[in-house]
């Protein structure tokens, strides 16, 4: 009589594939993006030792904290798909948070600055409410009117908001030593604060929540089915870029030492749509590459107001034409295709 003989369990030797599909909750920067991203920020830091003039400086710092807002917009945007031509007036909450606290309360920039970002926050989540039973164009329609309405509001605000002639704002309270009122000081303060909306942005985006709010984007009603809490997350989302705005807000009311209510009408509000989906509302560098395109082009090209915004609108139909995923998804396949090309010209490479 034969003896049975019991299988031998095999054992299954773990990997690397095994270890991709391995649930993580943070993907590692690969060393391509950390080379870029300490070559962007040694650029960024060094510029002004270019002695690049006072224009051209002045423009920067007007690119910076206009980048921190659009780094905003691009995670409603660009990850969780939500669109707004509203997000000026978000902005402008935090602007007029500061302001209000300045010339009422004696509120300095350092104590204002957080409160302007949970301002803005707060109420880009409440304009957010709608986006839970309308999206697309309807929602852009509502992100549109409370544009025209906080203009409303602001005009007719009296003493309190400065009606149309808007509110002064003092000077950043020196710290360390640092006079805020130098055009280098002040240049590196908004610097400091896009980097570290960059490396938020690129934090947000590589993360579980960032996975979470790309299958929102990419199909919410199955993402719903699955179980995720969609409605909450795209407040959330919301609040965060509405976070950001604040903080260009305050940076730019600072800045200028005066803000008005023209400043985040309809017009600018458009104009920040139009840079996202310009530089590429997906991509780490693309709201930076927007604001470069739209601030310094009238600039380089001596354009007047009437014809840099045929230009703009010119320089919109290329990139949904040609470039969907707007100029830096555009740079980004052009650097694929090199690198491709210069393996196949290897002696050994394979194509």
């Amino acid at each position: 009589m034969e003896q049975a003989v019991s299988p031998t369990p095999v054992t299954r030797t773990p990997n690397k594939t095994d270890a991709k599909n391995k649930p993580h909750r943070f993907d590692a920067p690969s060393r391509l993006e950390i080379i870029t991203g300490i070559v962007v920020a040694l650029f960024l830091l060094g510029f002004p030792w270019f002695n690049p003039g006072y224009r051209i400086l002045s423009l920067s710092i007007t690119t910076a904290f206009t980048a921190v807002a659009l780094y905003g917009l691009a995670l409603q945007f660009g990850q969780a798909g939500i669109m707004s031509v509203g997000h000026a007036a978000v902005m402008g909450i935090g602007a007029y948070t500061a302001a209000i606290l300045a010339t009422k309360l004696g509120v300095g920039f350092w104590l204002a600055l957080p409160l302007s970002a949970v301002t803005s926050a707060l109420v880009a989540g409440l304009i957010g409410l709608p986006s839970l039973r309308v999206s697309g164009q309807h929602y852009i329609i509502i992100t549109f009117c409370f544009c025209a309405l906080l203009v409303i509001a602001l005009t007719n605000g009296g003493s309190f908001t400065g009606a149309a002639t808007g509110l002064d704002v003092g000077s950043i309270d020196p710290i360390f030593g640092l006079s805020f009122d130098r055009l280098k000081n002040a240049y590196y303060l908004v610097i400091v604060a896009l980097l570290l909306c960059i490396l938020g942005y690129y934090l947000i985006t590589n993360s579980s929540y960032g996975r979470t709010l790309r299958a929102i984007r990419e199909n919410e009603p199955l993402a719903r089915a699955v179980g995720i809490k969609t409605g909450f997350h795209k407040i959330g989302v919301l609040m965060v870029s509405g976070a950001f705005a604040g903080v260009a807000g305050i940076l730019q009311a600072y800045y200028l030492h005066h803000i008005a209510p023209n400043l985040y009408g309809a017009f600018p509000s458009l104009y920040l749509a139009l840079m996202v989906m310009l530089g590429g509302p997906r991509l780490l560098y693309g709201p930076l590459i927007g604001a470069v395109i739209v601030t310094f082009l009238p600039e380089i090209m001596h354009l007047d107001p009437i014809d840099s915004r045929i230009a703009y609108g010119v320089g919109l139909l290329v990139v949904i034409l040609l470039l969907p995923g707007g100029v830096s998804a555009g740079l980004l396949s052009i650097c694929r295709w090199f690198g491709r090309l210069n393996k196949k010209r290897e002696p050994n490479g394979r194509a």
